[in-house]
């Protein structure tokens, strides 16, 4: 019965926001204990105690675009935009447009991006997110930051990452920029 409505569930969701959950299928068809272990994990995905959500998305699509090359970092976007963050700074995430990003988007993105890359700027980028939100402002964006990242890499892992597409925003495709120039 379990099994019957995670099936149930994953279908919605893929039709929801068009997106191939066959890797995730594929767990829990193949083992359904690795599937329910990991289940939790997608509720955790939402997680966001004191950061505003452009703050939580903007470091989540950076993770995304990180590991992914199209369908992941589509459907973080999309939820972006469900959530209500304006297009316009989901669009300065993709393009790593500093200047267009508002303040909390700029700092989870600048956040996510010195994390992932180990930069010299690491330190000073918690600090900022500190002095701002506190504690749970960190942990908040540490959490976006790893979940972003999670699903593409589990979708590599397990060899249902063939498609790459450009990534749209509100209809309109944007050019990714992935690493600084």
């Amino acid at each position: 019965m379990r099994k019957f409505i995670a099936r149930r569930m994953l279908r919605r969701f893929g039709k929801r926001y068009a997106y191939d959950t066959s890797y995730i299928q594929f767990m829990l068809r193949e083992s359904p204990s690795a599937f329910f272990k990991f289940a939790p994990v997608m509720k955790a995905s939402a997680h966001r105690e004191v950061i505003p959500v452009e703050a939580s998305f903007a470091t989540k699509i950076t993770g995304a675009m990180a590991e992914d090359c199209g369908p992941c970092t589509q459907l973080t976007v999309d939820m972006a935009l469900e959530a209500g963050m304006a297009k316009e700074q989901i669009e300065a995430v993709l393009g790593r447009d500093i200047k267009a990003m508002t303040a909390s988007v700029k700092l989870g993105f600048q956040f996510a991006d010195a994390m992932m890359n180990r930069s010299a700027d690491g330190e000073a980028c918690r600090e900022a997110v500190r002095a701002r939100w506190g504690e749970k402002g960190v942990i908040d964006l540490t959490m976006a930051l790893q979940m972003g990242r999670l699903f593409p890499m589990i979708k590599q892992a397990l060899g249902y990452a063939k498609e790459c597409r450009r990534v749209s925003v509100a209809g309109n495709q944007i050019d990714v920029i992935k690493q600084a120039a």
